[in-house]
């Protein structure tokens, strides 16, 4: 069993804002037998803090899960004085050794908790991350920036070199899986569980956003890909290797990768891309809606 804490700027079903991290929650929800949701903590990134923090609690709410604990965050780069960093520093003191954290947002809280307790990235079992670049985020229309180790530079530099078992799914490896709309039309459209329909009914404008920005032909669920990492491993191939992490970088949320590098860490790429999405939409349809 799993002990985790999600760090997310969940904005899911909110106008022409991502909805990855609202999936990567329902992604966890759904691993009911492996994974134990102790709480999640609001940051800022896809929204303002406040849209986040008010987005959790009400799909909290839809799914009858109001007992997981919400933690308001920071509400910009460096303020790391808030109830989520407080939560994070308690959690990883009542759970040394055993917590595991998911971080699909800005690095603000995490630097929180670590200006708390010096030793709370000791105490926590493993971080995985999405966000970081290796290389630009190319696409038919435009190019698309980082939008979370870029938040807070000085967070992410420090989570990334201090951070205990740190894994970063970065926007490149997630590349490798395009859910389109047919695919998403054949999974879930048919499917008669009420999960399939809220679904579909709060990420179905996802599509012809990413379409008419960026040209891409459906949508990459990078928040998705770092939660199926926490969760299973084995779909994925490790790519560790040594980094140079500096703030300056982290503005646009470059990972600079060279055998110089002080500091180790993990860059997992998806394996077998049928069995990943295979995973994702059965772990999802898993999920039941207690009200």
């Amino acid at each position: 069993m799993k002990h985790i804490i999600f760090d997310c700027d969940n904005t899911f079903g909110v106008k022409d804002c991502d909805v990855d991290d609202g999936l990567a929650l329902l992604y966890l929800l759904g691993c009911k037998e492996a994974a134990k949701i102790h709480g999640i903590t609001a940051t800022y990134g896809n929204n303002r803090l406040e849209v986040v923090y008010e987005t959790i609690h009400r799909m909290l709410k839809d799914l009858g899960r109001e007992d997981i604990a919400v933690k308001r965050g920071g509400y910009e780069e460096g303020d790391y004085d808030s109830e989520a960093a407080d939560y994070l520093a308690e959690m990883a003191n009542r759970l040394q050794g055993q917590l595991s954290i998911l971080a699909t947002g800005s690095l603000t809280n995490l630097q929180g908790a670590y200006e708390r307790d010096a030793h709370f990235f000791e105490k926590v079992k493993e971080i995985v991350l999405m966000g970081g670049i290796t290389e630009p985020l190319v696409f038919e229309k435009k190019v698309m920036d980082e939008l979370n180790f870029s938040c807070d530079p000085l967070a992410s530099c420090n989570v990334l070199k201090y951070g205990n078992n740190v894994s970063v799914i970065t926007g490149n490896h997630c590349l490798k899986v395009l859910f389109t709309k047919e695919e998403y039309k054949r999974e879930l459209f048919s499917r008669k569980e009420p999960i399939a329909r809220y679904i579909r009914e709060r990420t179905d404008y996802w599509f012809g956003y990413n379409e008419a920005d960026y040209g891409i032909k459906g949508f990459y669920n990078w928040d998705v890909t770092a939660a199926v990492y926490l969760m299973h491993p084995e779909l994925f191939t490790e790519q560790r290797g040594r980094f140079a992490f500096s703030e300056e970088d982290l503005k646009t949320g470059y990972l600079r990768k060279t055998l110089e590098g002080m500091w180790q860490c993990n860059l997992p790429e998806i394996g077998d891309a049928e069995a990943f999405k295979r995973n994702i939409y059965d772990t999802w349809m898993k999920v039941k809606i207690l009200v």
